[in-house]
């Protein structure tokens, strides 16, 4: 994988936007590879294609390319709020490529979200614009990735080290039973997830415990926030995601 963008084709256009649309979307098309089958390279869909950028022929897969020249943030600015709410809560909702790179047109940093991992809660919606603006109303969105748990941020090129084919689909792989749940249940995994992350490799159901009030202000209908904790937890044992040690006692696989 070259990490360096084709400058040259740079010379037929004179928006940066533009130059940076070309640059990013031609390097993805020659350098990268299908990260749930490894197939290469991928196709791109027509321009005028509303939902997505790129598709894997083998396997059916659809990305959205988000690029910056920039470091590696946690929020992403994207487009409108509410078409952004319903693409995600469809059942052909593509996943993101999010590419960052330098000033030298050098990939920095290449990372995919599995479309699994998008939820309602990780879209921020900005102001409407002014009155006096062009669009006056229009809503924005940003993506908030601090929301994504560790597993579902899967790197192929990070801080300009390519990282083997086969744990980038190793990983990708490993989440996809994500997309067999509700999405009620998807939430409720992805919220206790999320909370494990920010624990030790290894914890305790009890550690686990202090992230109630913060689940059941997320879930406000449930009256039975830590049977639900248990049922979280047996689920991601049962997927190989944490590994229950006995007594109350759990470590992540991840």
């Amino acid at each position: 994988m070259d990490l360096n963008f084709n400058r040259q084709l740079a010379s037929t256009y004179k928006s940066p936007s533009q130059i940076i649309r070309v640059l990013s979307e031609d390097w993805v098309a020659k350098q990268s590879y299908c990260p749930n089958c490894s197939n290469q390279p991928l196709a791109e869909f027509d321009n005028n294609k509303p939902v997505a950028d790129f598709y894997c022929a083998n396997c059916s897969e659809q990305f959205e390319l988000k690029s910056k020249k920039a470091k590696l943030s946690q929020i992403i600015n994207d487009g409108a709020y509410d078409t952004m709410i319903e693409r995600i809560n469809s059942e052909n909702n593509p996943s993101f490529f999010f590419l960052t790179y330098s000033a030298q047109f050098i990939v920095n940093n290449f990372l995919i979200i599995p479309k699994q991992f998008f939820k309602p809660d990780i879209i921020i919606k900005r102001k409407p614009l002014s009155a006096t603006a062009k669009r006056a109303g229009w809503v924005g969105c940003n993506i908030d990735l601090r929301k994504v748990p560790s597993s579902g941020k899967v790197f192929l090129v990070k801080n300009e080290k390519i990282i083997p084919r086969e744990n980038v689909t190793q990983q990708f792989q490993k989440t996809l039973f994500l997309r067999q749940q509700s999405l009620d249940s998807r939430g409720w995994t992805l919220d206790l997830w999320q909370c494990i992350d920010r624990l030790d490799d290894k914890f305790s159901l009890q550690q686990v415990y202090i992230f109630t009030d913060e689940l059941q202000l997320k879930h406000p209908d449930n009256n039975h926030i830590k049977d639900k904790i248990r049922q979280q937890l047996q689920v991601l044992r049962d997927k190989g995601i944490i590994e229950f040690l006995g007594r109350g006692h759990y470590r992540k696989l991840y």
